[in-house]
């Protein structure tokens, strides 16, 4: 009875064991056949690492090579999951340390991953406080992080690169392509510890690094235009401003500025209104700055001479049932007269002799309706309405600036063409594409455009708008030792109810200096100043504040002795 029971026993042992066996070789069999990929997937995954390697963005000079924008190497924080065992516990510190949300940094680490960020771009302080922690599975990287020097400085120019570096306005976004380069990778073999293991590398392809972009603009000339439109719009309480200084001969913009600005190295923090370039993006009612199109077309067309007198109704003109004024009443007005007093009366007039046909043929010469094609996103094409759609009035309101829109930089290159002999160029931003060798990849000259009117009718009009500046409505625009010339806007809004408000306006002032070789034209335009609101009392003073600063500093020769 015993010893079959000692069998049995026995029997019972081996059948335990040999079951045991069966379980063993079934489980070898099905990691070793049937899931053999998976394991070796979770095999590469626990100890082959792939770095991705960022390229470094290439910088923004300004014309004189000065940098307006690099990137620093800055540390990141990312984690390993896999390899954390105390989640809970890593999340804690991690959270405590970074200032960041406990249940967000756990969710992370619970993830079935390799690699995840914990935090990008922390401080120095904080790098050092997460390496004395030694957290297993916490590592610090270095990454790249786009910097402004001079923090808001020429912001609509620039734009910014986000937390990837990839561009997001400004040339940062138009020239993405060139700046942001080609990221690399690293693949080399971690220990059971998850250490990287540099000697096991088997795969290594360099990042490319981004070209760099040379600009048109002078970071001094840029400095002056913005130091003056600051304190200027504090003084006229204005909504909003802008400024553009051109050259005339060939397109180059030397500073382009909008208020409000904004902080490049905390973008985050701007809102929309801030971040959008008005100098591009933003079209207004000129006003009487469009009387120097006017008056361009009227000469070339041989419609009036210089010494054309026109009766200017003493201020008061019917037309199509409506009551055109001029800002004070005059009698008889040569037409040089009309374009220095700034009289709608005459202006209109003029545009009457020469007819819509005809104004409209140079409106659309001059580039209006139509984008400039700077090199900037977000530029408006204005607003203009195609002569068939012309109302009666249309005559009368056109001329004057009225029943259009345009942007400050339309107007600069508009003023350009008038000045400059009487071709049209186009603005332009960046002027080169080089590498780290200062080998040009690309060039950007500008070529001269179509003739707009003669060089007869340039020379007759930069005599008229210096008229101007010295005997008419732009007498705060004179420059001690220099000739200046341009022409005052007065322009008002449209209001809620779409009629003409008596409370808003844009005053604006669009010059030129020296007048016999004009080398920068600059448009000054204000958004409802308070509570002057005239482009030759708002306006004027800004253009002759920042034209005397460049002269200085471009050592202009000077062009009169007497003030």
């Amino acid at each position: 009875m015993y010893k079959r029971a000692q069998k049995v026993r026995l029997a019972i042992v081996y059948l335990s064991y040999l079951i045991l066996l069966l379980i063993i070789l079934f489980h070898l069999f099905n990691i070793q056949v049937l899931n053999n990929h998976n394991y070796i997937k979770l095999a590469d995954s626990q100890h082959h690492l792939t770095l991705k390697l960022y390229p470094q963005r290439g910088l923004i000079y300004d014309r004189n090579h000065k940098v307006l924008a690099l990137s620093l190497k800055v540390p990141s924080v990312y984690a390993v999951p896999r390899a954390i065992v105390n989640k809970e516990e890593v999340a804690d510190a991690l959270s405590s340390v970074l200032s960041l949300d406990y249940d967000s940094v756990l969710e992370k680490l619970k993830r079935d991953k390799s690699f995840i960020w914990i935090k990008r771009r922390v401080s120095d302080q904080e790098a050092e406080n997460i390496k004395a922690l030694k957290l297993f599975g916490v590592e610090i990287t270095k990454e790249s992080k786009r910097y402004y020097p001079n923090n808001g400085l020429a912001a609509h120019i620039l734009g910014f690169a986000g937390m990837d570096e990839l561009g997001l306005d400004g040339v940062e976004l138009k020239y993405n392509s060139y700046l942001k380069g080609e990221p690399g990778k690293r693949s080399l073999l971690r220990d059971a510890k998850q250490r990287m293991l540099p000697a096991f590398e088997y795969e290594y392809i360099p990042a490319v690094n981004g070209y760099n972009l040379v600009l048109t603009i002078d970071e001094v000339i840029q400095h002056i235009v913005e130091q003056t439109l600051d304190r200027n719009m504090e003084k006229n309480k204005a909504l909003a401003a802008s400024v553009v200084v051109m050259n005339p001969q060939n397109g180059e913009i030397y500073a382009l500025a909008s208020r409000p600005g904004y902080d490049l190295n905390n973008f985050a923090k701007a809102n929309a209104a801030s971040r959008r370039n008005r100098t591009i993006s933003d079209y207004f009612e000129p006003g009487s700055t469009f009387k120097v199109i006017t008056a361009s077309a009227a000469l070339e067309e041989n419609i009036v001479k210089t010494d054309d007198m026109f009766f200017c109704e003493n201020g008061a003109y019917s037309i199509s049932r409506h009551i055109l004024h001029d800002h004070r009443p005059h009698g008889n007005l040569t037409f040089v007269e009309v374009i220095e007093k700034s009289s709608n009366i005459g202006t209109v007039k003029i545009a009457q002799k020469m007819g819509g046909k005809i104004l409209n043929k140079y409106v659309k010469k001059f580039g209006f309706g139509q984008k400039t094609g700077i090199d900037l996103p977000g530029e408006t094409q204005g607003f203009l309405r195609p002569l068939e759609n012309w109302s009666k009035l249309s005559i009368a309101a056109i001329p004057i600036g009225q029943e259009i829109g345009v942007s400050a930089i339309q107007m600069a290159r508009a003023m350009s063409a008038v000045v400059n002999g009487g071709y049209t160029v186009n603005p332009y931003i960046v002027s080169e594409i080089i590498d780290n060798n200062n080998e040009i990849i690309k060039s950007f000259k500008n070529e001269k455009q179509g003739s707009v009117i003669s060089e007869k009718t340039s020379a007759t009009m930069r005599e008229i708008l210096k008229g101007v500046v010295e005997n008419g409505t732009g007498r705060a625009a004179k420059i001690k030792d220099y000739e200046a010339g341009g022409k005052t806007g007065t322009a008002q809004k449209i209001d809620s109810s779409g009629k003409y408000s008596q409370e808003n306006y844009v005053a604006s002032f669009i010059g030129f200096t020296p007048v016999e070789d004009p080398q920068f034209v600059i448009a000054v335009v204000f958004d409802e100043p308070r509570p002057f609101y005239y482009g030759g009392t708002v306006s004027a003073p800004v253009f002759k504040e920042i034209a005397e600063k460049i002269l200085k500093y471009m050592n202009v020769p000077k062009t009169k002795k007497d003030y």
